[in-house]
């Protein structure tokens, strides 16, 4: 089964609150198959404009591994947190 990719660009507002959101969000990952591969600035865009000025990067085993943390009720409380803090694009990308 390929591997599943969760991509999130963010336009942070709040520091403080993405913070916050980053400790409940943090806590989301217990007992789920899935680990963070990149987080911070992107360093060049190369064709395009880029959305925000910050870009995570999630690895699930499948997409319906990221689904199911992505709705999970763990994640559920982090997700009013980043939208409070950042406007923010995301999406699952499955992989190969």
């Amino acid at each position: 089964m390929p591997k599943a990719y969760v991509v999130l660009t963010e336009a942070i507002k709040d520091p403080d609150g993405m913070a916050e959101y980053a400790k409940v969000a943090g806590a989301s990952f217990a007992g789920v198959a899935g680990r963070p591969l990149a987080l911070g600035p992107v360093s060049e865009v190369l064709e395009g404009e880029w959305h925000g000025n910050q870009t995570v990067i999630l690895e699930f085993d499948s997409v319906e591994e990221a689904k199911a943390w992505y709705t999970s009720e763990a994640y559920a409380k982090a997700i009013p947190l980043r939208q409070a803090a950042a406007d923010c694009n995301a999406a699952i990308v499955p992989g190969f």
